[in-house]
């Protein structure tokens, strides 16, 4: 975790409460020391800036880390929805191929 790159997002966020990005990009820097921390900036996104489709991937990622599958697989699904009526198939397809991972996982335990 880089502590001036935390601090100057928060900042930036302070300066423009409306962009989602510092929001993310705090996520981004808590996902490996504090998926918690990481997974309640991506929530927030989730709750307040639904059309950001990059943070889609990355709470499904996180959920994934903290053992909860099911909403993993939710986020994942409702990315998907999201990328495909924002004409963004790139993000779609990173959005199907984590979702596939799971099911080969689960396939993996039979």
């Amino acid at each position: 975790m880089n502590n001036a790159r935390k601090e100057l997002l928060k900042k930036y966020l302070e300066e423009n409460p409306n962009d989602p990005f510092p929001i993310y990009g705090l996520g981004l820097e808590e996902v490996k020391s504090s998926p918690e921390k990481a997974l309640e900036y991506f929530e927030q996104l989730l709750k307040n800036f639904s059309d950001y489709l990059p943070t889609y991937y990355q709470a499904g990622k996180t959920y994934e880390a903290l053992g909860n599958i099911e909403q993993a697989i939710i986020t994942y699904k409702k990315g998907i929805e999201l990328g495909k009526s924002q004409g963004d198939m790139h993000t779609v397809s990173e959005l199907k191929g984590a979702l596939a991972w799971i099911d080969d996982e689960d396939d993996d335990e039979f």
